[in-house]
């Protein structure tokens, strides 16, 4: 009888750092800009990644550091997970923070970091950085929306 693995018996809050850094399936949808209405507090999803993503891994290229040049790049932590109501439900801290189970193209179920974009759940040549995008109201887009409550 095979152990069940450390997602499904290991709270986010006991993980180590390399559990809670392995749960990241790469999708780059964290990573995308996002407008709110100061109004509304609606929330507006744009094609516009941060100019740190690299749009073919989906990786951040300066992770270490990534909070230091981007000010405003969160850093994800048990306590603060449920309270975004940004992340994508496909999120793996997300499904978990929820009792959910990783879906069967998360690199950590399949085994293979390229299933999150074989299924199309990464943002993988559907987006452009901030650095060439101009203004944000022109990259408003609905297909964030497919994955975010």
């Amino acid at each position: 009888m095979s152990e069940k693995p450390f997602w499904e018996t290991v709270p986010l809050d006991k993980m180590t750092t390399e559990q809670w850094e392995s749960l990241c399936d790469g999708c780059g949808k964290c990573c995308l800009l996002k407008l709110e209405d100061e109004d509304t507090l609606e929330l507006a999803y744009t094609n516009v990644v941060c100019r740190l993503l690299d749009m073919g891994s989906c990786q951040c290229t300066r992770y270490p550091e990534r909070s230091r040049l981007v000010p405003d790049c969160i850093t994800l932590t048990p306590e603060i997970i449920p309270n975004l109501r940004w992340m994508p439900r496909t999120c793996a801290y997300r499904l978990l923070s929820e009792g959910k189970q990783l879906p069967w193209w998360h690199p950590l179920v399949s085994g293979d970091p390229d299933t999150v974009h074989q299924a199309g759940i990464s943002v993988r040549g559907r987006v452009i950085s901030e650095r060439r995008a101009g203004d944000l109201e022109d990259h408003i887009v609905d297909w964030p929306d497919e994955n975010i409550e």
